[in-house]
């Protein structure tokens, strides 16, 4: 989904305060993550932008061309219900996030956690 579909889908996402754990984050193609956490849901979701060609001006400066917003994918990839549990699970993410596959890291912190995808159903 696009980032507007994930604020549509729960309004609370939209309302509530988000924590930002690094807009570097990357996988072993060189794709670039965000993540964040919403408070009011404990959802932990990534943003992936697409990958984009490098273009070179006149001047020898490469950057990436742009892209529209609608094109970066969210994705939730788990559920954590307190800060404090969000900083003992995420400790040291800083420096897993600058290495050359940050995701992997991340995608196996969770893993080998236990955190659930989604929040547990209360009866």
């Amino acid at each position: 989904m696009d980032i507007e579909e994930f604020y549509e889908a729960d309004e609370r996402r939209r309302r509530s305060e988000e924590i930002e754990l690094g807009q570097d984050w990357r996988d072993t193609h060189g794709a670039r993550y965000e993540l964040s956490w919403v408070v009011d849901t404990g959802e932990l979701y990534v943003m992936r932008e697409p990958t984009v060609p490098m273009t070179e001006d006149p001047f020898g400066d490469v950057f990436n061309t742009s892209f529209p917003v609608n094109e970066l994918a969210v994705a939730v990839i788990g559920w954590v219900a307190t800060q404090q549990e969000l900083d003992a699970l995420l400790d040291g993410w800083q420096q897993a996030m600058a290495s050359p596959d940050g995701v992997g890291w991340l995608a196996e912190r969770l893993r080998s956690r236990g955190v659930p995808r989604e929040a547990p159903v209360r009866p």
